[in-house]
């Protein structure tokens, strides 16, 4: 028999790209679940990722979450026209819709999130001067 070969580990989703596979999802126009999804991020990246990956990153999460409510309440109308030119400028202008709609409700979370953490800065009696000091320098024990 012959031995199998180890599957080769994914690139860590960093910010560059939990970015990509948000696009993904702001482009997408069709059935969606975590498995398609899987498979997009595939042939786009070159890397496949799990369910439980992707789901870890709230961005994707998120992003992810809005899509299948926006696909299931019928919200994104996927006529054809003739013309292949009107057809590329009416899906570009789809997906830039689509990433309007999920960067202002990520704005919203952050919004919620900073109210949440003045309120709770409040409670703690930390005051604006204290909230704004600069962040202490580092030393990576560089020599001069």
């Amino acid at each position: 028999m012959a031995k199998q070969q180890p599957k080769k580990r994914s690139k860590n989703l960093g910010d560059d790209e939990i970015k990509q596979i948000v696009e993904i999802l702001d482009g997408w126009f069709d059935k969606l679940s975590w498995e398609l999804l899987i498979d997009a991020i595939e042939l786009r990246m070159f890397n496949r990722y799990t369910r439980q990956a992707l789901y870890k990153h709230e961005r994707i999460r998120h992003a992810f979450e809005l899509k299948k409510n926006e696909l299931s309440g019928g919200g994104t109308d996927t006529k054809r026209v003739a013309s292949p030119q009107l057809q590329v400028a009416l899906d570009r202008i789809a997906r830039l819709e689509a990433e309007n709609r999920r960067l202002e409700s990520e704005n919203n979370m952050l919004l919620e999130q900073y109210a949440r953490w003045a309120y709770n800065a409040h409670t703690r009696g930390l005051d604006h001067e204290f909230l704004n000091r600069p962040l202490p320098s580092v030393n990576r024990g560089q020599t001069k």
